[in-house]
């Protein structure tokens, strides 16, 4: 993360805390193999494939769907089955799910760049709220920090004490 703490301006230090989180579930995720990723640990239907399958879906809802109002966005839940993105289907492997995290996270920052910090979504929330860009950064810097800390139980699980963590 690289900014200047005492002289860059708010919307500088949320777009980098949030590109670190984001930086940190690709870390996270990388070099586990196929079966390690899809492995459940407890009783859910979380994974590390799980978790990367739901934060994409998280950048998707409040970005694409929420922010610019996009009509056809495909989730990957529904109201019969809200965890169904933790399921992950046999075609899906963990460079597709990367490959697709990546993209829809590029897709997020395109959609952030037209507007400012105060600008409203076009959608309302389920509570009938319209939260500005402030606020969705804000709770994707808090949901990907939330699903980091897992990502780092399920690799201590999975690989041993930090041994998954390229960047040290």
């Amino acid at each position: 993360m690289t900014f200047d703490i005492e002289k860059s301006g708010e919307r500088e230090m949320l777009e980098a805390h949030l590109e670190d989180t984001r930086e940190t579930v690709v870390a996270k995720c990388a070099g586990i193999s196929e079966s390690d990723a899809r492995r459940k640990l407890g009783p859910s239907n979380t994974s590390v494939a799980g978790i990367l399958k739901h934060l994409t879906n998280v950048e998707r809802w409040w970005f694409r769907r929420q922010l610019a109002g996009e009509d056809e966005v495909p989730m990957d839940w529904n109201d019969t089955e809200p965890d169904l993105e933790f399921i992950i289907s046999d075609d899906e492997t963990m460079e597709s799910l990367l490959a697709g995290y990546a993209k829809e996270c590029d897709r997020s920052r395109q959609i952030a760049a037209g507007l400012q910090l105060d600008d409203l979504a076009v959608r309302a929330n389920p509570h009938g709220k319209r939260p500005s860009l402030r606020w969705v950064y804000l709770h994707m810097i808090d949901e990907n920090a939330r699903h980091n800390g897992h990502l780092d139980i399920y690799r201590e699980l999975l690989d041993g004490y930090g041994e998954w963590d390229t960047r040290a």
